[in-house]
């Protein structure tokens, strides 16, 4: 059967197609759709209209990304799985991709970067697994505080830390700590389907302590099930990994597609020990590594008049946000360029590595951009934000 036209393809129509009517009957209707909304929302004073459908419907398409807490999973004494039914206008992800994540806590709205780690659900649902940092003010609240029915704040998934497709014949994960969230998210992918991929995948996954590792059932599972091959280093069983051995652990690892996500202590001697051999490595990063002495610190000035004191061991950005300062973020470990903002004077501090930037005033008419997620105040500043 030969469909219609209007039904077989899609055209274009312009305005100049259509009456003088049909256009004037459109503007009346969204004059007055408007008019509506003005008087719905001075009725509603001091609350807007879009404010009280966030009561009835907060997950509802056309408004800014929501989800609703509906599970907190417990996974270690320190970790927790985050179970989240999205808003309608969630577009869904990639397995290793990750998600912005907005919690407010005393009035203030802090984001965070969280991979997501579930497989696929009829449900719909998504998860994030985090893992609670002594002085994390956001994995604190994730993992001892949040309870089912609570609303977060959502980002569209982003990132490339993926698979390539079609799937190599060998892959070599490397992960350490809560560095294997992203990759439980392949494997589940990988693995919840009727015909098994014939990758060989081989899973170098490290740890502080065996009660430590997180999802360490599960990936035992997938080893005995003789989906990957499986290789658990505990430190305080195994001593600190030594790259020196990587080689009798993973004899044919020239041969593989290499993976590693991790903290950046791993991950730089990993870099340098593929970079030696001339072989590639595909990384996420989660956290920065800071320098011990970051300096004195000074006042952070930005351009509508709002003045903080920071010190010098503080990412501007997290010492903006305690203060109440909405600030733009993203992965906050120098990686995504989301948290950029001009600085028209003053200097700070990378603390990755401790190099000072310095903007006189007038040399820079535009500012100089820094990343205020690995950035410190180094003495009084003013940023155009």
């Amino acid at each position: 059967m030969t469909l219609p036209p209007r039904w077989g393809s899609l055209d274009v129509v312009s305005s100049t197609s259509l009456s003088a009517p049909v256009l004037a009957r459109s503007a009346q209707r969204g004059t007055l759709s408007r008019r509506l909304r003005a008087l719905a929302d001075a009725a509603l004073t001091p609350l807007s209209v879009d404010e009280v459908l966030d009561g009835f419907h907060p997950l509802r398409s056309g408004t800014d990304l929501k989800g609703k807490i509906v599970a907190v999973e417990a996974e270690t004494a320190d970790a927790a799985t985050i179970v989240i039914k999205p808003g309608r206008d969630w577009t869904g992800h990639a397995p290793g991709q990750y998600l912005q994540v907005g919690i407010d806590i005393d009035g203030v709205r802090l984001w965070r970067c969280y991979s997501l780690t579930h497989g696929p659900r009829r449900d719909g649902h998504i998860s994030i697994t985090v893992k609670a940092i002594p002085d994390g003010i956001v994995s604190q609240h994730l993992v001892h505080k949040a309870r089912a029915g609570q609303l977060v704040h959502l980002q569209q998934a982003a990132g490339d830390f993926t698979l390539p497709l079609p799937l190599p014949e060998k892959i070599l994960m490397v992960t350490a700590g809560s560095g294997i969230t992203p990759v439980i998210g392949m494997l589940r992918n990988l693995f919840s389907k009727a015909v098994a991929p014939t990758t060989a995948i081989t899973l170098l996954h490290v740890n502080q302590t065996e009660p430590d590792s997180i999802f360490k059932d599960e990936l035992r599972a997938l080893a005995a099930a003789g989906h990957i091959t499986l290789v658990e280093h505990f430190d305080d069983r195994d001593g600190l990994l030594d790259l020196a051995r990587l080689e009798s652990l993973v004899p044919d690892i020239g041969t593989r597609a290499a993976f590693a996500c991790g903290p950046s202590g791993l991950l730089d001697a990993l870099e340098q020990w593929y970079d030696e051999r001339g072989l590639s490595l595909d990384t996420e990063r989660f956290r920065t590594a800071l320098v011990a002495d970051a300096g004195v610190g000074g006042t952070v000035a930005f351009a509508n008049g709002t003045v903080i004191d920071a010190d010098g061991a503080t990412p501007i950005l997290d010492a903006a946000e305690a203060a109440g300062v909405l600030m733009p973020s993203g992965c906050r470990m120098g990686i995504c360029m989301g948290c950029v903002l001009p600085m028209k004077e003053g200097a700070v501090r990378d603390l990755r590595n401790g190099e000072i930037t310095v903007v006189v005033p007038g040399e820079a008419p535009g500012g100089v951009k820094i990343q205020t997620c690995i950035s410190a105040a180094a003495g009084d500043c003013h940023l155009d934000h």
